[in-house]
């Protein structure tokens, strides 16, 4: 990431913080996000819950629904703090984990979750036609397939269309690796099959951003797996996929500066959608 870029993180991140003076928030956690009580899998019922982070008294205004990392086989919902900031609502998700559940249960979960929000968040005070889908890592990984494979929402009856954008913050866009290792094959063996968010690009699908931490530094591939989804994207006629690089970063370090990106994007987005409705 070049100098000036990090300057400009700083500046956001210090003026959000002294913003978040202004707006004070409300917080329902472990909401259960699977509506049928009479679910009798422990593991769902402990596991497939969500939180969110909603302004009070705001109308009308954006979420993030935010997936964790930890490839698929680790770590918890959480808030990340440079997501804090006024008028943006946070949905964070716990799904179930490999190996005590396997493909497809977690992209299931990433549906479930996304429609659940889809379906209830205008009761918060929220608009369902700005709802972004996202996460770092493995957390980007389902963001990108519940955008892109139409299917996981088409079981909730939510067309995945319908998502204000899909901000991946270094997710594969080949099979997952923990998927792969299910399967027994080695982390050497790249594959592309239907889990393979690269096997669903697609003209219709939301405004895209991929990110990714220096191709340098970050995980092996991770840059340019990203690359070749943003080729495909364009080749499928997806006018609105864009591609950063965070230059200097590695796979963590790259979080805070991604979101910053991120709430930029949910930004230029939101005010897309609110121009079209006026108009």
């Amino acid at each position: 990431m070049n100098k000036l870029l990090f300057i400009s993180v700083t500046l956001f991140f210090t003026t959000q913080l002294i913003g978040q003076n202004e707006t004070t928030f409300k917080e329902e956690l472990d909401i259960s996000y699977y509506s049928d009580s009479t679910n009798t899998d422990e593991y769902i019922n402990a596991r497939c819950k969500l939180d969110i982070r909603y302004p009070e008294n705001k109308k009308d205004f954006s979420t993030v629904v935010w997936f964790h990392g930890g490839g698929l086989k680790a770590y918890d919902k959480y808030f990340p703090k440079a997501l804090l900031i006024p008028d943006l609502c946070i949905v964070s998700v716990n799904y179930r984990l490999s190996p005590k559940a396997k493909a497809p249960s977690y992209l299931e979960d990433a549906g479930a979750a996304v429609a659940w929000v889809y379906k209830n968040i205008e009761s918060y005070g929220g608009n369902s036609n700005k709802i972004f889908v996202s996460g770092h890592s493995a957390g980007g990984y389902l963001a990108l397939m519940v955008g892109l494979d139409k299917q996981w929402l088409n079981n909730f009856e939510v067309d995945a269309d319908s998502l204000a954008g899909v901000i991946s913050l270094s997710g594969q866009t080949a099979t997952h690796f923990t998927i792969r290792e299910e399967r027994g094959l080695p982390k050497s063996k790249t594959i592309v099959d239907e889990f393979a968010p690269l096997t669903h690009a697609r003209e219709n699908a939301p405004p895209m951003l991929l990110i990714t931490g220096d191709r340098n530094i970050d995980m092996a591939g991770r840059y340019e797996e990203n690359l070749y989804l943003e080729r495909l994207m364009k080749t499928a006629g997806h006018s609105e996929t864009q591609l950063f690089e965070l230059q200097g970063l590695g796979h963590s370090e790259m979080h805070d500066s991604g979101i910053y990106l991120l709430t930029k994007e949910v930004e230029r987005v939101s005010e897309n959608i609110d121009k079209r409705k006026r108009e």
